[in-house]
């Protein structure tokens, strides 16, 4: 699973009722990634598909995280956090050493 697997996931958690297109807007993805990448979530059992009894639209889904699902989104945001965490000490120490560099060559 890779990095438009998390954000489908995260953006799901917050708001189920999102359609592929609405997703694919707020990923700034094609429709058709987002196609994908939920096919494959549907297929691994991270998330279901539930019609709205009640909509109008007879496309409309709700798509749910599973038990699963929500293990995954929360191993997922460790991976991810984690890896936000390596690349800002890396930033940090680069940018100290560019600073120093800047120094040098000022005086």
């Amino acid at each position: 699973m890779d990095e438009h697997h998390f954000k489908l996931l995260n953006e799901l958690s917050k708001d189920n009722t999102l359609s592929q297109r609405d997703l694919s807007k707020k990923l700034g993805l094609s429709l058709g990634k987002v196609n994908y990448v939920l096919n494959t979530l549907l297929d691994k059992g991270i998330v279901k598909a539930r019609r709205f009894k009640n909509s109008k639209n007879k496309l409309a889904y709700m798509y749910i995280l599973t038990p699963a699902g929500i293990t995954q989104k929360m191993d997922m945001t460790y991976d991810f956090l984690r890896r936000k965490i390596e690349e800002y000490d890396t930033l940090k120490i680069e940018i100290k050493e560019l600073k120093k560099e800047i120094r040098g060559v000022k005086r």
